[in-house]
């Protein structure tokens, strides 16, 4: 997303580099707290956006938001206070001032520099255009020093869409190395990443939602147990002036990422096209609205989301889908929490298909289909129950059901 100035270890000169460690030792001599602030208020799921003003704090928690990653205004106690009066809590750019304000209970995470893993603009005295990215020796070191200041506070990288698409041309001489991101992770306590397949104009990419949740799948899989993985979710024109995603997609991409393991969304509300809005979700009143019931859906469903996963899951496509890449079109999350089992499913794939969910162990007769109004039948036998339904293009079914 490129709004966050690459802290000044990334960039180059001695110079800078040490006028920005000792920015942050010196910020060392007021102690962090000894535990972290919660992550967002009462335990709720993590649903942020990025880079607002605390002037439309109010708005955003009304749509069910609770954490801002940066801000567009400066940091001040005045910021903080704003986004304290509306239950937000703040990830924000870890710099010397900013560690002035650390025993804060609105802060509960610190912001690496934005996409060091993009290729980076040359200053004009080095010829200007573009340079390798910042390879993630600098940024593993940079979140050590972070720690250092505040060992109690997460840190969060954001990377590019290279995380789910290697041919991301924006990488330059990077482009199609995915054994970066391995590397890259070991900055961060929460890893996250953006794509934009409804608004991005490129062949490769643009209207195919599932590289969404492919750049999820695979973050989960280079991070590994030790981090978090979250992810960004588009919702405006950003840069293109003709295209925006409608709710249906937007539900789509937010139900794959969970589905494929991210615990955290970040909802990008900037435009720059047609016109420039820094809050240019808000300027949108059916998108605010499903965003809202989104959102409220996730909260209720926070219990489950943060149970542990239920294995033995499947599905099976009828041949109605045929044609469809290796694999189930189907990608599916299973969770149990207050005696029910939850199947969460997305159809991965711009196409209909039908097909059977399949888990071990007896149910009861019917599935509730969360926010649709049905029921559809739970049929057991050895030891099985199955579940057949039907998935529009990008569909997203979540099911409750007693489980014995």
């Amino acid at each position: 997303m490129r709004f966050f100035p690459p802290p000044s270890s990334w960039r180059p000169g001695l110079a800078a580099l040490l006028a920005w460690s000792g920015g942050v030792l010196a910020g060392r001599a007021q102690s962090p707290a000894a535990t972290p602030p919660p992550m967002v208020p009462d335990g709720k799921f993590p649903i942020a956006v990025w880079l607002q003003s605390p002037n439309n704090a109010p708005r955003y928690h009304a749509a069910g938001i609770n954490l801002y990653v940066g801000l567009s205004d400066e940091l001040s106690a005045a910021s903080l206070d704003a986004l304290a009066k509306s239950d937000m809590k703040l990830i924000t750019e870890q710099t010397p001032a900013a560690l002035a304000f650390r025993s804060s209970p609105v802060i509960t995470g610190w912001m690496h520099g934005d996409e060091p893993d993009n290729a980076r603009r040359l200053p004009q005295e080095q010829g200007g255009g573009y340079g390798p990215p910042v390879p993630p020796e600098p940024v593993i070191a940079e979140y050590r020093r972070m720690k250092a200041a505040d060992p109690v506070r997460p840190v969060l990288l954001n990377l590019s869409m290279a995380v789910a698409w290697d041919g991301w041309f924006g990488r330059g001489t990077r482009t199609n190395h995915p054994e970066d991101y391995p590397k890259y992770v070991q900055g961060a306590d929460i890893a996250s990443f953006d794509i934009y397949p409804v608004t991005f104009a490129n062949p490769t990419v643009g209207g195919k939602l599932e590289y969404v949740a492919q750049g999820v799948q695979r973050l989960v899989q280079w991070a590994g147990p030790e981090r978090t993985v979250w992810d960004c979710i588009e919702c405006t024109h950003i840069s293109n002036p003709t295209t925006k995603p409608i709710p249906a997609q937007v539900r789509a991409e937010v139900w794959m990422s969970l589905i494929r393991g991210s615990r955290g969304l970040i909802y990008f509300c900037h435009q720059f096209a047609p016109t420039f809005r820094e809050p240019g979700l808000l300027d949108d009143p059916e998108m605010v609205a499903a965003i809202t019931a989104i959102n409220a859906q996730i909260q209720l469903l926070a219990p489950a989301l943060n149970a542990p996963t239920v294995s033995g899951v499947a599905f099976a496509a009828s041949e109605e889908a045929a044609g469809h890449p290796a694999g189930p079109p189907v990608a599916i999350l299973a969770k149990r929490s207050g005696g029910s089992l939850y199947l969460f499913a997305a159809n991965l794939t711009n196409s209909p298909c039908k097909g059977t969910l399949s888990f071990k162990g007896m149910a009861s007769g019917q599935a509730e289909v969360l926010g649709e109004d049905r029921l559809v039948p739970a049929v057991s036998g050895d030891d099985q129950t199955f579940i057949d339904d039907s998935f529009e293009p990008y569909g997203v079914h979540l099911y409750r059901l007693d489980h014995r």
